[in-house]
């Protein structure tokens, strides 16, 4: 999408809003017919990771190749930075904790950004060797972090540094008493976005680096500190590509989705099942989504240039 049309975009005048398309009637219900997709932010080079923080009522996400984290407020719409640099930050959550959690590509580590301000280093190594670069990650309720960890950050300078892998792509699972991490999934080819169902006995795992990109569910077996019975959950048609995703309380995934298809740019949600039930339609492909404001119900979509917000008749899940 060239900027002269992102520049042309506007939201739509009238409801219900023709961007968001109901694919299964199912999709009915969570479409509220008196809300639009709105374009927040503009003008950043890639968006990704964002973070809900309902006490400052405030949306953080991450602009990598512009090395920094940027802030919008929810009260005033004011956008500034909020750190830089951000060692090329990818994906973050919030711990249960409320602490912020953050995938950085550059240093290749997790670190946990404290209530005061401080920042500290979760994980960079594993049996000894560098993380490829930790992408995206998610807070399970017994406070364990599940992180991915794919190349995509060393294998240029844009993104990170040019670096050779030492490490298999794998998913870890980090007990944040002992930082101790474990191997939960060494069979995704470069693992991407990531997430629980709402009761936690499933995960859900994107997979990059297949033709067509495939989203993974595993069982979450052993008390849940281990995944089992990997299997393909959605396989996406040419032209549409998963990358970050939330899950709202009803067991949807809302995808982050797009590349190399216009049409198909913008979120796409599946229930349960796997069925494609919606999609909001966006100028620009969507990286990855989370779910906030004051009553959880609103959806944040951070595109490539641009972050955009649509409410919804449903909540997001904690620990996203």
């Amino acid at each position: 999408m060239s900027s002269a049309a992102l520049a042309q975009w506007r939201p739509s005048e009238r409801y219900p809003d023709p961007a968001i398309e109901i694919l299964d009637p199912s999709f009915a219900r969570y479409r509220l017919n008196l809300a639009g997709v709105e374009r927040l932010a503009t003008g950043m080079r890639w968006c990704e990771g964002p973070a809900w923080f309902g006490g400052g009522r405030y949306l953080i996400w991450s602009d990598i190749p512009n090395n920094r984290l940027m802030r919008w407020q929810e009260e005033t719409g004011a956008v500034s930075v909020f750190r830089q640099p951000s060692n090329n930050a990818n994906g973050n959550t919030r711990d249960r904790q409320g602490r912020l959690l953050t995938c950085e590509h550059d240093t290749r580590r997790v670190t946990r950004t404290e209530h005061d301000g401080t920042i500290g280093v979760l994980i960079d190594k594993f049996d000894g060797k560098p993380l490829n670069s930790p992408n995206d990650i998610v807070v399970k309720s017994d406070d364990s972090i599940w992180f991915t960890d794919p190349p995509f950050g060393i294998l240029g300078n844009y993104e990170g540094h040019t670096a050779t892998p030492e490490l298999p792509t794998n998913v870890y699972r980090l007990d944040p008493k002992t930082r101790r991490a474990t191997v939960v999934a060494g069979d995704v080819n470069r693992p991407n976005g990531l997430a629980f169902s709402p009761d936690e006995s499933k995960m859900y795992i994107v997979e990059a680096a297949v033709t067509p990109r495939v989203i993974k569910v595993y069982d979450v077996t052993d008390n849940g500190t281990k995944l089992a019975n990997g299997r393909t959950f959605i396989t996406a048609e040419p032209g549409g590509t998963p990358d970050g995703f939330r899950v709202d309380m009803d067991g949807n995934l809302w995808c982050g989705w797009g590349m190399g298809n216009e049409k198909q740019d913008g979120v796409k949600v599946f229930d349960p099942t796997g069925k494609p039930i919606g999609f909001i339609a966006l100028p620009e492909r969507c990286a990855n989504v989370c779910f906030g404001g004051v009553k959880r119900n609103r959806l944040f979509m951070t595109a490539s240039h641009s972050l955009y917000s649509l409410y919804v008749n449903t909540q997001g899940t904690p620990g996203g």
